[in-house]
């Protein structure tokens, strides 16, 4: 069976490409090289007040501001959570931030964290406000509880809250864990689990601090199902966003073993856990394929295999850097740091093209007031990553990029290997090669390099087969890939 894991082996599971096996020319580049790195990072958002600043949620109960600019170099501490957040492993912990559309005004905002303080895991929805008189802090006292959740197990608890354009607030939850779904509860319309759910934060209701929308598909249905659900059907829901501009609402949503998919989340829509895993029929549960009739299916599915083993749902780009990836949503794989842009056809499913490959683990995209989009990386470097689009500078026949840093040849490789990196400036250079899980194992070069294109040979000698990350530091810049070394 497949889990959702965070920690060393932290999993969404998830996209496999079916796409050129050659990324384009994209890549995440450090966007905020001075500041500290994060622990174990889950989400980055932006408040919507125009202040142009960011937030950023670790698992462990803690959330950072700082403001959107690449030199920036402190955080606050906007709120501690560490206290309420329990377990803090595996799928556990801070999972999800909202900031309310009328923000500026109510200083209110959304968290999902988990607590099994009680004896059992449980997932709560809360709201907090900032304090009245400091934009940078948020008062913990203000905590009022708007949903619990007993999970049965201790994964597939998903945790993004996001405001749609209806000003309404959608939450994700997975079908409670353990594997193939065993207590049917994603297709389960009396429970909230496996579901997309959309609740209004601005009335009350029913005793609850929460009013349930007139819209919602089962509003005030008879036949006891639960009216905050939105869309079923859903296993284990890791990351979804909105379009921009047309409100359209992209999941990423994780398989057991054979599938990964994204879909188009519509009210209503039943999309098929545990009967089907994204395009098939789960072979464990379902392997006649009975009563899928009505089923949505993904707009874009993946075979499992492989480093590609976990999908973090993205964002449509509507941002103006990169005019080319404009519509397209883009999405990545946690196990192999691929990269994918889907173009949709309007008629409910879309083709993708691999547009970077690179050698961190993606937990999370967000975007900032412009919409311009960023990630996460997980794993022990902590660092945040904006997106940049294909150089202009050779077809301008401008001077060489500033910072690149290219594919070690050959690769694989045994024993020797050849780097090629550029600079523009004289600088002191750093050129590391790390394990997976970012700790040092050589240093290539450590001192002042000239502008320019250099070469270096690194001799593994000694060294055990396996992946490893080769890092290029300079200037505040950094770059990383990996490469592959066989005996």
């Amino acid at each position: 069976m497949k889990y959702l894991v965070f920690g060393l082996s932290l999993i969404f599971l998830a996209c496999k490409s079916e796409s050129p096996a050659q990324p384009t020319a994209f890549s995440w580049q450090q966007a905020f090289p001075n500041l500290p790195t994060f622990s174990s990072p889950i989400e980055l958002v932006h408040s919507g007040d125009g202040t142009n600043r960011l937030f950023v949620a670790q698992q462990r109960g803690l959330i950072y501001v700082f403001q959107n600019s690449s030199t920036v170099n402190t955080r606050k501490i906007f709120l501690d959570l560490s206290d309420r957040v329990s377990p803090t492993g595996g799928e556990a912990g801070l999972l999800g931030l909202a900031f309310h559309p009328n923000y500026r005004a109510n200083g209110y905002f959304y968290v999902n964290y988990t607590n099994s303080l009680s004896g059992s895991l449980t997932s709560y929805i809360a709201r907090y406000q900032v304090s009245p008189s400091n934009p940078d802090s948020a008062v913990k006292a203000s905590e009022q509880i708007l949903l619990t959740i007993p999970q049965p197990y201790s994964n597939h608890n998903g945790g993004k809250v996001a405001f749609g354009p209806d000003g309404y607030l959608y939450l994700g939850f997975g079908d409670g864990g353990s594997g193939n779904d065993p207590g049917n509860r994603a297709q389960n319309r009396a429970e909230l689990l496996g579901k997309v759910l959309r609740i209004d934060v601005n009335s009350t209701s029913g005793g609850n601090n929460y009013a349930i929308p007139p819209t919602n598909p089962y509003a005030g249905n008879t036949q006891g199902w639960r009216q905050e659900i939105f869309a079923y059907g859903i296993r284990n829901p890791w990351k979804f966003s909105f379009d921009a501009e047309t409100g359209a609402l992209w999941l990423g949503d994780v398989g057991q073993d054979s599938r990964e998919e994204v879909d188009m989340i519509v009210s209503g829509g039943n999309y098929g856990w545990r009967l089907m895993e994204g395009n098939i029929c789960n072979p464990s549960v379902n392997p006649n394929c009975q009563d899928t009739a009505g089923l949505i299916r993904p707009v874009w599915d993946y075979p499992n295999a492989g480093s590609d083993v976990a999908v973090t749902g993205g964002y449509v780009y509507r941002g103006s850097a990169i005019p080319s990836l404009r519509g397209k949503y883009i999405c990545g794989d946690y196990g192999s740091g691929k990269n994918w842009m889907l173009s949709y056809n309007g008629a409910g499913s879309a083709t993708a093209e691999l547009i970077s490959d690179e050698a961190f683990a993606i937990s999370t995209f967000g975007v900032d007031e412009s919409n311009e989009l960023y990630c996460c990386s997980y794993s022990s470097s902590g660092r945040i990553y904006k997106l940049t689009g294909p150089p202009t500078s050779a077809a301008l026949g401008e001077a060489p990029s500033v910072f690149v840093l290219e594919q070690n040849y050959p690769n694989p490789f045994n024993p020797t290997t050849i780097i090629r990196f550029t600079i523009k400036n004289s600088q002191f250079t750093i050129l590391k090669v790390l394990d997976l899980l970012g700790r040092d194992v050589a240093t290539i070069v450590n001192e002042v390099i000239e502008p320019g294109t250099h070469a270096v040979q690194w001799n593994a000698s000694g060294m055990a087969s396996g992946v490893y990350l080769y890092q290029l530091s300079a200037g505040g810049l950094v770059q990383t890939k990996k490469l592959s070394l066989i005996r």
